[in-house]
């Protein structure tokens, strides 16, 4: 079987790329699903510029248009994450991506629920990483997931239905094309 090709968040991958120099590695996403998927790996923060270890981020703001702040020096790299955010998506096109498996809770790569911080209050958790953003409104009909919601039965088995059903449609339509000429 032909192996697709799904977009994820380096740190799932046991790549230490996280603000404190570690990761969040995912036996479930390298051992099992890892076996029938080749994966590229992408770090916002790390392509984007920014080093390891880094001051911790959170978003600031309104939800719909968060700012991305560092915690302590607030520093906002919102548009600096924006400008390789769109530039990366586009480099992301050539890839045949079927699918991305995004890092719960991060601020750049948070699927969804992710703590948005308003003027000193307690943290809503209604906000979308920046560069999850751009990836999903760039790419609306690929398949996204989160490493935490792919724990759940149901949630896992609709995920990779999805991203296979993605797969073997692309390798249909690529066996239907006629022979271009030389």
């Amino acid at each position: 079987m032909e192996k697709i090709t799904l977009g994820i968040s380096a740190c799932l991958l046991g790549e230490n790329v996280r603000y404190d120099g570690g990761h969040k590695h995912d036996r479930f996403l390298t051992d099992t699903l890892g076996k029938y998927v080749t994966y590229r790996p992408v770090c916002p923060e790390m392509e984007c510029g920014l080093g390891v270890p880094r001051e911790a981020m959170h978003l600031v703001g309104d939800p719909e248009s968060p700012r991305l702040v560092t915690v302590r020096t607030r520093q906002d790299h919102t548009e600096r994450m924006v400008r390789w955010a769109r530039q990366r998506v586009a480099e992301l096109e050539k890839e045949n991506l079927c699918g991305f498996i995004f890092k719960s809770g991060s601020p750049s790569s948070g699927m969804e629920r992710v703590k948005v911080y308003k003027d000193g209050g307690m943290p809503q958790k209604n906000g979308v990483g920046v560069f999850a953003r751009i990836f999903m409104e760039h790419f609306p009909l690929i398949p996204v997931e989160e490493e935490g919601r792919l724990h759940d039965p149901l949630i896992r088995e609709n995920f990779i239905e999805r991203i296979f059903a993605l797969g073997g449609m692309r390798r249909g339509r690529q066996k239907q094309s006629p022979p271009r000429p030389l």
